[in-house]
């Protein structure tokens, strides 16, 4: 007879330590074996077969390979659709219960919901935990139950509710002899799934020794004083909790505040499932685009003729990383001096952003649109070049990525900034009213 199994299944939480699901697991009855899904219905989407998110997701799950190896055991990957993956599982182990953290986005919620009924009819223990956030789903909302739509009562709230205790790191570690004792099992290979590992770079996890700095430099592209973290978090190298506590320690009372609002979007995101392609505020949706694909082109290459609007572009292009100032920079010129289509800059910064977070990047588009909940507002039109003398004065981030603009003769802006002004403050003018 098969012997009797747990299997914590991670996605969003690639780490072994304080994670959630995998120490309730251990705790559990059952020897645990850690299973990973490459999830095809995701991956055919991938146009990129460099995509470099993808050499980020394997040469961690090999890392931690190395680190179950040495407790003699091994992690299951897997590439197809769930669906299928679950069944081939079924199928070989004799599965009794199934541990995992909590997803916020759509395609997410109705994956899970499926893994649970297919489940259910066979009697096996479901378990979902918290993880990714500090709080979730109903756990900061209005006195009446709603949640909140605008931030700073939100984070008032959520600043109010924080303690040790939302901090304080589960200890997987304790329980690693709870592991089912197994050979390693090969992984499929990136060129199996139609993949090339991707010459990359990725941040390293030093953020801490940015935090004390963050609040004075943050705004300034060209000063290296940004933390990288975007992408730890998005693939759950670190746990939220453990960045949150480095936050309070130091005193980095701003960045706390950047990672509340990573709990905000998400939040927003599970109670309002229609933003993903609808705007918050509806009456958004009737605003008439330009959507020329010539001046959409020449933004996703970073050539308008706006400094700061094509350095950006460019750092994103060559490096998956954009600086936070220059995301709301270009954002608003799309949106705004070209009349394009929020989706379509979502879309391109779904393709190309290390980082990528569904929320957090729908928040920051709809915010930078005007259509979003606590969204800046629609007649706030972004001065590339105000922001550029702010922000780059001595031309430095510019130079770096752009650095044509160090020539005697400058590109043209691809449109006048006072006339894109008025044309757009005209366009939605006409669809909000």
């Amino acid at each position: 007879m098969k012997k009797e199994i747990s299997i914590c299944w991670i996605r969003r939480d690639l780490r072994l330590d304080d994670n959630a699901a995998l120490y309730h697991a251990l705790k559990s009855n059952y020897p645990v074996l850690i299973l990973f899904i490459f999830d095809q219905n995701i991956l055919d989407q991938l146009q990129n077969k460099t995509d470099a998110r993808l050499t980020f997701i394997y040469q961690t799950l090999e890392k931690i390979q190395l680190k179950l190896i040495e407790h003699q055991t091994t992690l299951l990957v897997k590439y197809n659709t769930p669906e299928k993956a679950w069944f081939e599982i079924l199928a070989t182990y004799n599965v009794k219960e199934v541990y995992t953290n909590h997803d916020y986005e759509p395609y997410a919620i109705t994956r899970d919901n499926s893994l649970s009924e297919l489940l259910r009819s066979k009697e096996i223990a479901f378990h979902t935990y918290k993880d990714q956030v500090i709080f979730d789903k109903n756990e900061v909302v209005k006195a009446d139950g709603k949640p909140y739509t605008v931030f700073t009562p939100y984070f008032k709230i959520w600043q109010q509710k924080l303690n040790n205790f939302y901090v304080k790191p589960y200890p997987t570690a304790k329980y690693f002899t709870n592991f089912l004792l197994n050979e390693p099992i090969p992984f499929p290979s990136l060129k199996e799934m139609g993949f090339e590992m991707a010459n990359q770079e990725f941040p390293a996890l030093d953020f801490e020794k940015k935090l004390k700095s963050y609040e004075e430099k943050r705004d300034y592209p060209a000063l290296d004083a940004t933390t990288y973290i975007g992408l730890h978090l998005r693939f759950g190298t670190i746990s939220i909790r453990n960045a949150a506590k480095k936050a309070i320690e130091h005193k980095a009372e701003k960045w706390l505040a950047e990672l509340a609002w990573r709990d905000f979007y998400m939040m927003i995101l599970w109670h309002f499932p229609h933003i993903v392609n609808k705007a918050f505020k509806p009456a958004y949706d009737n605003i008439i685009w330009r959507n020329n694909e010539e001046e959409f082109k020449a933004w996703c290459q970073g050539k308008t003729g706006y400094p700061l609007v094509d350095a950006g572009m460019r750092q994103l292009n060559k490096t998956g990383f954009m600086h936070n100032r220059v995301r709301m920079v270009v954002a608003s010129f799309l949106c705004k001096h070209l009349l394009i289509d929020w989706r379509w800059g979502e879309a391109y910064f779904a393709e190309k952003l290390l980082d990528y977070d569904q929320a957090s990047n729908i928040g920051g588009w709809q915010w930078a649109c005007g259509s979003g909940n606590d969204a800046a507002p629609y007649f706030r039109v972004f001065n590339p070049e105000l922001q550029l003398k702010k922000f780059d004065p001595k031309m430095e981030y510019i130079y770096k990525w752009a650095p044509e603009y160090k020539l005697a003769i400058l590109p043209m802006p691809i449109v006048d900034h006072t006339f894109a002004r008025d044309r757009v403050l005209k366009a939605f003018k006409i669809a909000l009213t």
